[in-house]
């Protein structure tokens, strides 16, 4: 079952694509966290939408909030994928324990082996916020018809 907006969000400490370590708490009472699950580097539909971010980071790298992506891949993919598409903001690696970190927020395949297509806020409170699950198959909709970001939350 997926964590439900209110909920506290569950913490982690994971690695990015350069080996530097990330805790959610850590930005309790300081940032609202943007949390992008996304299922695997160098899909098209996972490219798309990272690419979308790292377009429209300014948007979402702000004094009062920042953007996680997270997959099960290996930090090694996560750094080939980065470095091949100029992605400057933490992918972050779920990969062992193998999707522990997805499983808490009830957005792991385990018959995959992969994240689900989900994204969560949490507040500077350290509770889930906004949460919307998308179809592995279907990119999240970040843009509107005009191409400018979506809010979200």
């Amino acid at each position: 079952m997926a964590i439900q907006v209110g909920d506290p969000a569950p913490d982690f400490t994971l690695r990015d694509q350069h080996g530097a370590t990330f805790t959610l708490s850590s930005y309790a009472g300081k940032k609202a966290v943007l949390l992008v699950f996304y299922p695997f580097a160098f899909s098209g539909i996972c490219t798309g939408e990272l690419s979308a971010v790292r377009d429209h980071l300014g948007d979402f790298e702000t004094d009062s909030t920042t953007v996680l992506a997270i997959s099960c891949d290996p930090v090694f993919s996560q750094r080939a994928l980065a470095d091949r598409d100029g992605i400057f903001f933490p992918l972050l690696s779920d990969f062992w324990p193998h999707g522990e970190v997805a499983s808490a927020y009830g957005a792991f395949d385990a018959e995959h082996g992969c994240a689900e297509r989900s994204s969560f806020v949490v507040g500077k409170d350290g509770r889930i916020a906004w949460a919307v699950h998308n179809e592995r198959g279907a990119a999240r909709d970040l843009l509107d018809q005009a191409g400018h970001l979506r809010r979200f939350g």
